[in-house]
């Protein structure tokens, strides 16, 4: 059978959808992920973090409906209908041809309300893809059946289409994932499941269960494949709560153990009162290093972690190594300390500032990335103000901003009351979106603008056009830029390339490629994580070997 499936939400979900694609390819089924309606098999992997983003699958799920009730399936060269009109009126609708799908959080989240109104056929979730061909199998129609065979089996397959079973040790480790595009240069790689926070806001740890890690060997072997098979030149590694990861039955003599048992790798202010610490094993640190370790020239990077899981032993970590990148996501989600305490985030605004301050003076030309919730249960307007003031002294790179979503089964929706108005949220809204995008068009103009950026080449831009094509890449910041390509440099995905910069807008950089280098060769130049660049393009501060290498290729 041919299947096609779509992906909303989270890079976990990404992941994911790797994982279901190398699940039904290994059962004998075909990927068309081109041409939606002529797939037999309608998948959607969803998202439930908030009510928008369920709000767009059950529109998708509609329209699937209505598009395979209006166009029905080809089969040897005739068409065939998907209501049977010689069929008793007294019998069961036969089930459609096509098998529409829904998979992850929000399979999870509402369970059998997904068949409301014969919307979906197919409820899967995050834990249960082994379980796919099963229950596809159950719900693939056997046009040899007569009539009545079919009302029994109508009767039956609704019962077998459904799996949203949580797991303690489910990760998938065994399967190797197949990607939707093999060709990039980039890779999740997923490096435990699951978390255990419970902050009062969210809905992960009802619909992904609670933390488990894969084993480190396993992760390492994946990594090393993709960078020396596949020409992946970065990975990511990802995880609901990333620096959590603990291989509690690591034993492998390959790779260096800094914890030892009983070691609390959480930051002074931070709590843990929602997670077993502590243990033998390999941590998140250990994991970073064992994976930078395969290649120099292989980038790492991670997400998405929560800021009590930044040890000083991590932070030294990506500032002594040039390929773990200086780009560190520090979802902060409120800048008040009572708003954060009715989130149970375990942590104050004060503690989450003395650590930005620490990983600055750790690591000093990272880029601090963020997530924020406004209108949150109680928020007040000077609780609102605080979190402007927290964006103003931080001066993000990036943030993900959203008004609050109460969603079911959290601790917010047991205890607390929803009360500040949809004006007030989007207002709220607007005015961090507005500080955010003001600070960070003048933090790039500042410390971007005339420095010297390694950027990993992903591809042609999509603002190429005829007579002026242009590449786009990413720098070791995570900040996109966009570049002319000269015609007198070879130049292909999963390049290297030294880019001036000479412009920012927004948190879009643009420059000008300079030569095609490789990580070594950048960092041999002192302008690695450790060379303090000036940002003033007149007054550049690079060294005479530098100025020699940049005069012989030129």
């Amino acid at each position: 059978m041919k299947f096609h499936l779509k992906t909303y939400g989270c890079q976990m979900n990404v992941s994911d959808s790797d994982i279901v694609r190398s699940i039904l390819l290994a059962d004998d089924n075909n990927n068309n992920d081109k041409i939606e309606m002529d797939a037999d098999i309608l998948l959607t992997n969803t998202c439930a973090i908030r009510e928008n983003a369920e709000s767009k699958v059950w529109n998708r799920l509609l329209q699937l409906r209505r598009a395979d009730t209006n166009n029905p399936i080809k089969i040897d060269g005739k068409q065939k209908n998907n209501n049977n009109s010689n069929q008793k009126k007294k019998k069961k609708k036969k089930h459609n041809k096509r098998i529409i799908g829904v998979l992850g959080c929000m399979a999870e989240r509402l369970k059998e309300d997904m068949f409301k109104d014969g919307t979906a056929d197919l409820i899967v979730g995050p834990d249960a893809y082994r379980d796919l061909p099963r229950l596809i199998s159950a719900l693939a129609p056997n046009d040899d059946d007569d009539d009545d065979d079919d009302e029994i089996q109508s009767l039956s397959m609704l019962e077998q289409a459904i799996n949203v079973e949580l797991s303690f040790d489910e990760t998938y480790a065994d399967i190797k994932p197949i990607r939707s595009n093999p060709n990039d240069v980039t890779a999740f790689v997923s490096v435990m499941r699951g978390c255990n926070n419970m902050c009062s806001y969210c809905v992960v740890p009802f619909t992904r269960g609670r933390e488990r890690s894969r084993g480190m060997d396993s992760i390492v072997n994946e990594a090393r494949i993709l960078y020396e098979e596949n020409n992946v030149k970065e990975i990511c590694l990802l995880g609901q709560n990333v620096n959590s990861y603990h291989d509690r039955n690591g034993n492998s003599n390959n790779y260096k153990m800094k914890y030892k048992e009983g070691y609390n790798i959480s930051n002074d202010g931070f709590s843990n009162m929602f997670r077993l610490r502590g243990g033998a094993g390999y941590y998140f640190v250990d994991l970073v290093e064992a994976v930078s370790d395969i290649s120099p020239e292989l980038r790492v990077r991670f997400t998405s972690p929560h800021p009590k899981d930044y040890p000083p032993e991590l932070l030294s970590l990506m500032a002594e190594r040039n390929n773990v990148c200086n780009h560190l996501h520090m979802p902060a989600q409120s800048g008040s300390s009572t708003v954060l305490e009715r989130m149970r985030r375990g942590y104050t605004r004060e503690a989450y500032i003395d650590l930005i301050d620490d990983v600055r003076t750790i690591i000093p030309d990272v880029a601090i990335t963020s997530d924020f919730i406004t209108g949150f249960c109680g928020e007040t307007e000077e609780e609102h103000q605080q979190t402007l003031s927290l964006m103003e002294y931080v001066q993000y790179d990036q943030a993900f901003m959203f008004a609050y979503s109460m969603r079911g089964k959290t601790h917010a929706h047991r205890s607390m009351v929803d009360d500040v108005p949809e004006e007030i949220k989007s207002r709220r809204l607007q005015e961090i979106i507005n500080i955010f995008r003001t600070n960070v068009q003048d933090r790039n103009i500042k410390e971007e603008v005339g420095k010297l950026r390694l950027v990993l080449v992903e591809g042609e831009s999509r603002r190429s056009k005829e007579g002026s094509r242009q590449w786009r890449g990413r720098t070791d910041q995570n900040k996109s830029i966009v570049f002319p390509i000269p015609t007198n440099i070879e130049l292909k995905a999963g390049d290297y390339a030294v880019v001036l910069v000479d412009e920012a807008r927004g948190h879009t950089l643009k420059g000008k490629l300079l030569w095609r280098a490789t990580m070594q060769g950048f960092n041999e130049l002192g302008l690695g994580h450790h060379h303090n660049q000036s940002s003033d393009s007149n007054n550049l501060t690079i060294p005479s070997l530098l100025l020699n290498a940049m005069a012989a290729k030129l």
